[in-house]
């Protein structure tokens, strides 16, 4: 089983995640003689969940073994007997290998509307083959990411936050998924022991109410369980009473281990239910005055970007946060598409543009390259701008201009580009050396401190720039106009 780092992450053969329409297709192309016909595919979402101002890029790990174990076995070519696909076309699939290119944006980029995510440019049958399955991962993937860095910016600096979703999560490996992607996104921690092992880290946790409903009282489940994990007990106060019992208990057990000499630098409580904000704060009251201001305190059950800045602004008490739901199942969908960009016709390649009477849906044409823009004074990201692939760029007096409306346009100086698209496969051969979680972690971290805090806002947050330069956005507007022109002029 191949082994890829440090985790395995496909055990399954996901030749087949795919549309029939994408075969279908294949099959006309084949047909026709169109298999080796090169084309470009992008990646991209067109609107940001959660009314969001970043999303954050993902799933790379996994676009990788997906495309090294891309490959049509028995049990694969028998489907397409049945469905009585020609046996040329199941011949061409038995000897099938991906020989393409993919470029794609590094995992826990903060990343933005209408910019291409991943580029493919491949064969016509290869590239529309990995539709599906390229879809199907990064939109999970960045579904969790995003919906955990939600929860990090809305959370201080010196709260950790760990995630918790697993038994939340729409089946094993959405579980899996929201527990790396979490921790990618700057949780640090998971109570997901499988997710855990992969990545060779400790997995968190306490006590569920069941622990404490075991026992004869609430003071017998707590001194049992310090009593067992006195390195690490924290103990789940809201299972009768959280202030007339849970916290009064967990008291006793704090001070029966400081009588016995026990560790009680590792002590604490979590609260689960009720009103976090009230109870929180009046937990702290009790074990401060009581001579246990070590203590911390988690809170936990459904918490939300929004209720956590709403428990900041109430003055709730807290050192850490468990958050389950809102990053294995997080509101809002990421919509991830593919749409075909450029088309190499007898050697040339010609720009391919999908047109929409909703601007938005009309589609960036042309391979491409996306550079983002840092101000060289503050360091902050200004502006993600598309070029033609073998455009020169003004490192100065840099005009950038909405793809979506030619009127605005503005000129930036003093500024750093980076291209933002990494080579990932070259003619089939994997290039790209992808870093552990642990580094994707760091590098989130550091890329969303470049990010504006008004991009980063909760509630109507400010809308980043993905631009054009003039050149390319003259040119997506001269393209428009001719499409249009060839369409009326065959009607």
């Amino acid at each position: 089983m191949k082994i890829y780092n440090g985790y395995d992450r496909l055990p399954r053969n996901y030749t087949l995640m795919s549309d029939e329409y994408e075969f279908t297709m294949s099959n006309g192309y084949f047909m026709n003689g169109k298999q080796n016909q090169e084309a470009v595919f992008d990646v991209f979402f067109r609107k940001i969940p959660n009314g969001g101002g970043y999303a954050v890029m993902a799933g790379i790990d996994k676009i990788i073994p997906y495309i090294q174990n891309l490959k049509f076995g028995e049990r694969e070519l028998d489907y397409f007997r049945r469905k009585g696909y020609s046996d040329e076309f199941i011949n061409y699939l038995k000897n099938f290998k991906f020989t393409g290119d993919i470029y794609a944006v590094p995992d826990g980029t903060p990343v933005f509307p209408n910019e291409p995510l991943i580029t493919v440019k491949a064969p016509l049958i290869e590239a529309q083959i990995v539709e599906t399955a390229i879809l199907s991962i990064v939109n999970g993937a960045m579904e969790h990411a995003t919906g955990a860095r939600r929860i990090i910016e809305a959370t201080p600096d010196n709260v950790g936050v760990m995630e918790f979703g697993a038994r939340r999560a729409d089946g094993n490996e959405a579980a899996i998924d929201a527990s790396i992607y979490g921790i990618m996104a700057g949780c640090i921690g998971t109570s997901n022991i499988i997710a855990a092992d992969m990545l060779n880290l400790k997995a968190m946790g306490t006590q569920a109410h069941s622990w404490i409903e075991s026992y004869p009282s609430e003071y017998d489940a707590f001194l049992s369980y310090a009593k067992v994990y006195p390195n690490n007990c924290i103990l789940l106060v809201d299972t009768i009473d959280t202030l007339r019992s849970g916290v009064p208990n967990a008291i006793k057990v704090f001070q029966y281990m400081k009588d016995h000499n026990m560790n009680i630098d590792n002590i604490g409580i979590r609260i689960d239910s009720g009103d976090l904000s009230y109870l929180s704060k009046e937990a702290r009251k009790m074990l401060d005055n009581a001579g246990f201001p070590q203590a911390k305190i988690c809170l936990s059950n459904g918490l939300t970007a929004e209720t956590i800045e709403s428990l900041i602004m109430q003055g709730a008490k807290f050192d850490s946060l468990g958050v389950g739901d809102n990053i294995s199942k997080p509101d809002g969908r990421m919509g991830c598409v593919y749409k075909e960009v450029a088309l190499n016709e007898n050697g040339i390649w010609v720009p391919k543009i999908k047109l929409s009477n909703d601007n938005i849906k009309i589609v960036n044409p042309d391979h491409k390259k996306l550079y983002r823009a840092y101000d060289k004074n503050t360091g902050y990201a200004i502006a993600d701008i598309m070029t033609r692939q073998n455009e020169k760029i003004s490192k100065d007096n840099l005009v950038i201009v909405s793809p979506i409306d030619y009127l605005k346009r503005s000129t930036i100086n003093d500024f750093e580009l980076v291209e933002l698209q990494k080579p990932i496969f070259i003619n089939g051969q994997l290039v790209y050396d992808d870093p552990q979680i642990q580094q994707k972690q760091k590098y989130c971290n550091d890329q969303m401190k470049t990010i504006y805090p008004e991009v980063k806002r909760t509630k109507n947050p400010h809308e980043y720039y993905v631009d054009g330069t003039d050149e390319y956005v003259n040119f997506k507007n001269q393209l428009i106009m001719d499409t249009k022109k060839l369409t009326l002029g065959r009607k």
